[in-house]
């Protein structure tokens, strides 16, 4: 197994050195040269832990990994960081079910490979004998930014910055950043929207002069997004470790189709759950749900991909986005790998925001169904939920949750369906409490974290707990335009 670009300069190179890189050199996203079907081996692979698990699918990618050195860097994630053994765990609502992963350190999806990638780009280092200081460069709606900097934290010849939209994250994703330790990590708010993070970091990424003066300085960039290929295939293990369950439960049977369901925005998560059909993962539909920021949901209607709008910020924050960079891996393979058709379509949204895919690319689209709901249906969708099942759903599911609700409708499938739940409500506890109760507006954040665990009888993530008691340890912010500026403070260049 190599790894080549979307768009097409003819390099191929291992896994390691992929993650390291992050981007290619060329700007586009690496991807898999091939897709393992494993559909034979999964009767075997039901009883297995989600570590073993692990094992059998990223063996398939990470093919330059020695056994040895992939079981260490699995072993070091899916640990005690996890507040349950099964890491994934899957529940039942009605007849759903809601796969939830959000059970690790930063109560977000993003720690089911964050906790793991530090050790593969550490892997990766020595593999490599790289002899520059590896900068992970990453931008955040929320969620990424924690998971990254506390996966990072302290890691021997690797540093991290994180940019966020300092108007465009929740009070608990913010804390979470801002009280981040560890001596290699620094935090950066920016007064701008996270497209603006996204391009300003990709932006960076593709200087050739910055990226000169730096690697003269003893430092290369790397990426923690999920444009970076070691942040994206072990998300490709819960897709299957979610069927899995479902097979062990009696729920379905060996070979029956599912749905999945996934509130998205830059679309690394639902791209992971494409991969997994590839590698022969029996999949009938992936629901794309997008809120009022529906970008993804118009495309997948027209075959058009329009960024020319308004961003809105919204209480489901991490997926107010309008360039999904990840879909740029999609449009790869329904293209059937034309990267000439890649590059033109990429050229076009730069150029004028909007892109238009031909009729056989939209044919291959025919396993997506985009979905949105707006912020009346999300409260709604909560409290719906809890009264009825005494479920609490974070915003972004509920995203997911009502986008499902009306695919049923109008198309009738009763298909199993596994609802990707990618936060605790409790990141989002404002808005997820203001959608059972009345609010009082005096109340501080904690105020208002108790409360919702008083009234829902949930109990509070410990992360979440003990922020109160964290200090502040990042405090900068700066404008869109100043982003090498404050990477080459920090580096004290």
């Amino acid at each position: 197994m190599y790894f080549i670009s979307t768009r097409g300069n003819n390099e191929k190179i291992t896994a390691s050195q992929a993650i390291i890189k992050g981007l290619s050199t060329d700007k586009g996203l690496y991807v898999p040269s091939t897709f393992k079907d494993i559909s034979d081996q999964l009767e075997n692979l039901v009883d297995l832990d989600y570590k073993e698990l692990a094992y059998v699918i990223l063996k398939e990618f990470l093919t330059d990994y020695s056994e040895k050195e992939l079981k260490y860097c699995i072993e070091s994630a899916y640990d005690e960081k996890f507040d349950t053994e099964k890491i994934a765990p899957i529940s039942k609502v009605g007849n759903d079910y809601v796969l939830e992963l959000y059970h690790g350190p930063t109560c977000a999806f993003k720690d089911m490979a964050l906790t793991i990638m530090p050790y593969l780009l550490k892997t990766a280092i020595e593999k490599n004998n790289l002899q520059e200081e590896v900068v992970i460069l990453t931008a955040t709606s929320g969620d990424t930014g924690k998971a990254a900097l506390e996966g990072f934290s302290d890691v021997d010849k690797i540093k991290i910055v994180v940019f966020f939209p300092e108007n465009g994250v929740s009070p608990i994703q913010k804390l979470q950043m801002k009280t981040t330790k560890g001596q290699n990590t620094c935090v950066v708010g920016i007064n701008g929207n996270f497209d603006d993070a996204q391009t300003g970091v990709k932006n960076i990424f593709s200087d050739e002069e910055f990226n000169k003066d730096l690697k003269e300085k003893g430092y290369i960039l790397s990426s923690a997004n999920s444009i970076n290929i070691g942040r994206l295939t072990p998300q490709v293990v819960y897709y299957f470790y979610s069927y899995l369950q479902l097979v062990k439960e009696n729920e379905i049977a060996l070979g029956d189709k599912i749905n999945f369901v996934v509130p998205t925005g830059n679309f690394g998560n639902i791209l992971a759950g494409y991969y997994a059909k590839k590698m022969g993962l029996p999949v009938n539909k992936f629901i794309c749900a997008s809120n009022d920021n529906n970008v993804l949901y118009d495309f997948f209607k027209t075959g058009v991909y329009d960024r020319n709008r308004e961003l809105k910020l919204t209480t489901s924050p991490s997926m107010d986005i309008l360039i999904s960079s990840n879909l740029e891996r999609l449009l790869f393979e329904i293209s059937n790998r034309d990267t000439n058709k890649v590059n033109s379509l990429i050229d076009d949204l730069n150029n004028k925001g909007v892109y238009k895919i031909d009729e056989e690319m939209k044919k291959n689209l025919s396993s997506f169904y985009g979905g949105y709901s707006t912020e009346n249906v999300v409260t709604e969708t909560i409290k719906e939920v809890f009264d009825k099942y005494k479920y609490l759903l974070d915003t972004h599911t509920a995203v997911a949750y009502s986008c499902y609700e009306k695919y049923v409708e109008d198309t009738n499938d009763n298909t199993k369906t596994v609802i990707v739940s990618t936060a605790s409500p409790y990141k989002f506890s404002k808005d997820v409490l203001s959608s059972i109760s009345n609010v009082d507006n005096n109340l501080d954040d904690f105020e208002i974290i108790n409360k919702l665990s008083d009234l829902t009888n949930t109990k509070i993530p410990a992360p979440i707990k003990e922020l109160k008691d964290l200090d502040i340890k990042h405090n900068i912010t700066c404008e869109k335009d100043e982003l090498k500026y404050e990477i080459l403070k920090f580096l004290g260049k």
